[in-house]
């Protein structure tokens, strides 16, 4: 059973220091320490996205970033789709439903805000299924990514 985590959706730049720290240091401890893998997190794109975050008391246990329109995952015929990426959920809140909740708010939110457009992500191989289940459907072949599988998936409203 997921924890009584307290959602907040923030914009770049409305967070606080304290904020922006929380976040970069989760994505920092699963995508570069858990995940042994040396990427440039910071991308210049925090800016262009809407984040949620997941705090359980103060601390950040879960964080994603959403995008109404991300330009690396534009249709060939031109079909404008949103994108959520940096989906991360500390280790400690995983299996409980803390990841699914987020993803779920993540097209709630898109559903909502950005007339339930198509949905693209890059996501790690391995958690395939786990996308599947949300409604997702893998549309590329596998590919590396910083030497780690991904797959391109697309959720189609």
């Amino acid at each position: 059973m997921s924890p009584n985590i307290q959602w907040q959706w923030i914009q770049f730049d409305q967070m606080t220091p304290q904020q922006m720290e929380a976040m970069y240091c989760l994505r920092q401890a699963v995508f570069i320490i858990e995940q042994d893998c040396i990427y440039p997190d910071i991308d210049g794109k925090d800016y262009q996205a809407i984040h949620l975050f997941g705090w359980l008391d103060e601390q950040l246990v879960a964080t994603l970033r959403v995008f109404e329109s991300y330009q690396e995952y534009q249709s060939d015929s031109g079909e404008t789709r949103a994108s959520i990426g940096r989906i991360c959920t500390h280790k400690d809140f995983r299996n409980n439903g803390t990841g699914q909740k987020s993803v779920d708010k993540a097209l709630d939110f898109i559903k909502r805000n950005y007339n339930n457009k198509p949905v693209k992500i890059g996501a790690q191989f391995y958690l395939k299924q786990f996308y599947e289940k949300l409604g997702f459907k893998q549309v590329s072949d596998i590919y590396d990514e910083d030497g780690i599988d991904h797959i391109h998936m697309l959720l189609k409203n």
